[in-house]
């Protein structure tokens, strides 16, 4: 039998001592004036704890209306609908529960490196999200008509990064971001470079910073069929790289221009690898 360390006594029984010894010496009205002494320094450890606690809650939104007042409209649109719209596709099932927001979270502080700051903004969109009854359709409307070609791709980008940091990825998730991609008349060429990507295992929650391990991984990430010619690939890779270029996304924040850098990294490999091929 394995030895087990014996616990320390508790302090209940000294308060019980504490009040029979005002009950011995001072009868009824010491015991009550202890006890009024107990009551007391509960009320005021209650006021203490409410106040620390409203002036935490305050220092936060003060930072997060500071970091708010910084950044730009364009940027605050995006991160704002895309919040929406992830918290829309976590909807699909009709219930949004507490890991499907861990994931959201863990993809804004991990995938996107935002900042103690910034997480607390983000939780609050997050909040804002959960509880609107905006339409998926409302929404997609809004960021086609807000935002030009290249950040729509970003957007899609981000929406496949989040479905994939599961292991198994719905079917009618895939479909969602599938015709996600269709409202925001995104081609078909570029549809399938982002999927085949994730398709393959490349970008996705394991190896998002690790190289593709087959040809066909290189392909996919250039949105080819394995066996183009060069022509084919060094097209494929020029038009990729315009619409991935960073300084057409930077207007959305420091964030969404690493992720079309990131972007770029990946396409730039496939073609180097192909090129030697």
């Amino acid at each position: 039998m394995r030895y087990q360390q014996h616990k320390q006594p508790g302090c209940g029984g000294c308060i019980l001592l504490v009040l029979l010894f005002s009950l011995i010496t001072g009868g009824f009205s010491g015991l009550f004036n202890v006890l009024g002494f107990f009551l007391y320094a509960g009320i005021i450890a209650i006021l203490l704890f409410m106040v620390t606690f409203w002036g935490f809650s305050y220092w936060i939104q003060k930072k997060v209306s500071a970091y708010e007042a910084s950044q730009t409209e364009s940027h605050k649109r995006f991160v704002w609908l895309l919040v929406q719209i992830l918290i829309n596709i976590a909807k699909i099932d009709g219930d949004v529960n507490k890991e499907k927001i861990t994931t959201i979270q863990n993809f804004f502080q991990h995938n996107l490196r935002y900042d103690q700051t910034r997480m607390y903004w983000v939780k609050d969109l997050i909040k804002e999200a959960v509880s609107s009854t905006q339409s998926m359709e409302t929404l997609l409307r809004e960021f086609r008509d807000t935002f030009a070609y290249e950040p729509r791709l970003i957007l899609l980008e981000l929406i496949y990064q989040v479905l994939y940091t599961n292991p198994q990825v719905p079917e009618a998730e895939l479909k969602l971001a599938r015709d996600i991609a269709n409202f925001l008349e995104i081609t078909d060429y570029d549809k399938r470079t982002i999927e085949a990507k994730y398709k393959y295992g490349y970008g996705g929650q394991q190896q998002t910073h690790s190289r593709p391990e087959t040809m066909d991984q290189y392909y996919a990430v250039l949105g080819l069929e394995p066996g183009a010619d060069a022509a084919t690939i060094k097209k494929a890779h020029r038009s990729l790289s315009m619409k991935y270029h960073p300084d057409k996304v930077q207007h959305l924040g420091e964030e969404f221009r690493g992720v079309a850098e990131e972007k770029m990294k990946e396409i730039n490999a496939a073609y180097d690898i192909l090129k030697k091929k």
